[in-house]
């Protein structure tokens, strides 16, 4: 099942925890563990500190059970459904990218009044058209072309085990993380009130916090990484959060995790109120020119310290952010590089009021990295 049917089994069996078997967005041969307990997320020491009981053997004993119950997805898919309401029909292509929200996602999204066209509604580990993973362009291709052949509002992608949501709008553009969080914060505020706090990461676009604070929205800037957002949801009270990279986190009418197909079945709401496509959405939003995020491998031994030697390096002529990574500021944009917390790179990304200024922000960074033995 998705991971978010994972979590949402914990919410609704009368459970301590859980654990999901999936390689999230990552190639096939890569497998690991989600894991959730007594209501927040395990990561960090607690999951060295597991590994070394699990070394030194240190279990508890004594009788154990196991039940099973097959209603979960059900259930999940008709929390979902009991939650939202489609003012009129819109048309989607949904693409599954043969991951394992194929189990639920084209069923869901029909019973909630959607005109739905699925493509690669097969889940298939082996990801025979595309990886699935809708922050990189190039998997979006048969989206675009597929939104555009059936004069759709909007395309819907999902990554692998679906916690992470992708979008291109009516002309096929594609609509990334931080602008979908557009929508859903002020949407947020509609449900929730003026001051209603939305969290989001460091790789987000500055016009983020410019478009909630504007709707009446309270902008909290935070690190990446699903665990620590929601945390962070947690320590603020928010009940909505989202990353760069696709993660939408759901409170207040949902249980505080990030989930793909919530976050389309909600996003399939907010389109059908008004006629038109996913555009209008955004239509007031300044134009910017921003990369999406730049990845170079860098081994984990030097990751954090090139990232340290970064801050100290640019704070010395520019505004910088430090809550995770590097956060830069020029006059016409600002920049990001910050080691990643699960793999051996580096990412970065770029945004400006000018394709030229964005890249010569770019280049400023790089060229100090290649002085580090850093090259993309």
């Amino acid at each position: 099942m998705p991971t978010p049917a994972l979590y949402f089994a914990v919410a609704a069996l009368p459970t301590d925890g859980g654990v999901q078997v999936t390689g999230s967005h990552n190639p096939p041969e890569y497998n690991g563990f989600k894991m959730t307990l007594l209501g927040g997320a395990v990561h960090g020491q607690e999951i060295q500190g597991l590994h070394q009981r699990i070394m030194l053997e240190q279990y508890a004993s004594g009788d154990g059970g196991e039940t099973t119950d097959a209603s979960v997805l059900g259930r999940y898919r008709d929390a979902i459904i009991a939650r939202h309401q489609l003012a009129r029909p819109v048309r989607v292509v949904v693409d599954c990218g043969n991951g394992v929200s194929a189990l639920i996602a084209i069923e869901t999204l029909r019973a909630l009044g959607a005109e739905v066209v699925p493509l690669f509604a097969e889940s298939d580990g082996t990801f025979p058209n595309h990886h699935p993973d809708p922050t990189v362009l190039e998997n979006l291709v048969d989206l675009q072309a597929a939104v555009r052949s059936h004069g759709a509002e909007l395309g819907i992608a999902f990554d692998g085990d679906g916690d992470r949501i992708g979008a291109v709008d009516e002309a096929a553009r594609p609509v990334f993380g931080d602008q979908l969080l557009v929508i859903f914060g002020r949407d947020g505020v509609r449900r929730f009130g003026p001051g209603v706090p939305v969290i989001f990461d460091v790789k987000c676009s500055d016009e983020l916090p410019k478009a909630l604070a504007a709707a009446g929205a309270r902008p909290v800037m935070w690190k990446t990484g699903h665990s620590l957002i929601k945390q962070k949801m947690k320590d603020e009270q928010s009940p909505l959060a989202g990353e760069m990279s696709g993660h939408m986190f759901f409170g207040g009418d949902w249980f505080g995790f990030d989930d793909a197909l919530f976050a389309a079945a909600r996003l399939l709401e907010i389109v059908a109120r008004e006629p038109g496509g996913l555009s209008r959405l955004l239509a007031d939003l300044p134009e910017t020119f921003a990369t999406p995020e730049i990845r170079i491998d860098c081994d984990d031994e030097h990751k954090f310290g090139i990232v340290a030697e970064a801050a100290e390096h640019f704070a010395a002529s520019h505004e910088v952010n430090t809550i995770d990574g590097v956060r830069i500021s020029w006059p016409d944009g600002w920049g990001l590089l910050r080691a990643s917390n699960t793999q051996a790179v580096l990412v970065m990304r770029f945004e400006a009021t000018s394709p030229e200024a964005r890249d010569r922000y770019q280049a400023e960074v790089m060229a100090w990295l290649a002085t580090k033995g850093v090259k993309g």
